[in-house]
């Protein structure tokens, strides 16, 4: 007699669903095109974005997150082993999801005749459902750690952790508490731009997974992803100093945890990769 398979029991064989391959090329062109106004013409948001987003310095922020989103959805959609890109997928529908959220709460402040900002709308009033759901329906075929990959120290693997833990601690104040932070932050922030800012931070909550899958293979593409976007970040730092509050001790502190935080993903990724690519014999 014949039976009904289970759809939901798990089939560890660590394949890449064709549904998530193409939920993840469908958001790419999105990205790509805000990166695309953002960056280069952080000044003219008012007549290319959704809203206007003063000062520069937080749209070329934004910006730098759109293209490290838009590298991350370009691997999931190569990928061939679900373990290397699924730790993105959570940190991705939890910034969608806040960035929904946002609109709802500051729909007065966007361009609604704007095309970019209907754009803007769909997106993320679909985006944190279809990413949500290719994560639990992919996730079932996450594969365990075979004995010869090779892993993150322990040590290594619980700073990552610490690191994801302080930038989603930054993230909640920052979304929770905006007017809060407008007053302390060193740069010009409004409530909505506040709680885009900690949308992005709340993108640390990749590192928390890290101590419990420390294969290099599963944090590598998100290595290189936080390693673009930090990049970016620095050098729209360099860009708008003029933007930042030199009074404020925070700017000096971020500044200096943004590029501690590129130095240390550089560092990182060009020792593990040393250590994949050196003979065995």
């Amino acid at each position: 007699m014949a039976t009904i398979p289970d759809l939901h029991a798990s089939v560890r064989d660590d394949r890449v669903l064709a549904l998530t391959r193409w939920v993840s090329l469908v958001i790419v062109p999105f990205l790509v095109v805000a990166f695309c106004v953002l960056v280069p013409w952080p000044t003219d948001t008012g007549r290319l974005f959704a809203w206007e987003i003063k000062p520069t310095l937080t749209s070329m922020v934004l910006g730098s997150v759109y293209l490290g989103g838009a590298y991350f959805f370009l691997r999931a959609f190569r990928a061939r082993q679900w373990h290397t890109v699924k730790g993105g997928f959570v940190p991705v529908g939890t910034f969608a999801t806040l960035m929904g959220i946002a609109t709802v709460a500051h729909w007065g402040k966007f361009l609604h005749s704007h095309v970019a900002f209907w754009l803007w709308a769909g997106l993320y009033f679909t985006t944190p459902f279809l990413v949500f759901f290719v994560y639990f329906a992919n996730r079932r075929h996450d594969a365990p750690a075979a004995g010869q990959d090779l892993l993150l120290s322990v040590g290594v693997s619980r700073i990552i952790a610490a690191a994801g833990g302080l930038s989603l601690l930054t993230g909640a104040f920052l979304f929770l508490l905006p007017q809060q932070a407008v007053s302390v932050w060193p740069w010009t922030l409004t409530p909505l731009t506040a709680r885009v800012l900690g949308a992005i931070f709340c993108l640390g909550i990749a590192g928390l997974g890290a101590p419990f899958d420390r294969r290099w293979s599963s944090a590598r593409v998100l290595f290189q992803v936080a390693g673009l976007m930090l990049a970016l970040i620095v050098v729209a730092g360099a860009r708008a100093t003029g933007e930042f509050d030199s009074a404020n001790a925070m700017t000096w502190l971020i500044s200096a945890g943004f590029i501690a935080a590129l130095v240390a993903v550089i560092a990182v990724s060009l020792r593990m990769d040393a250590r994949v690519t050196q003979p065995t014999g």
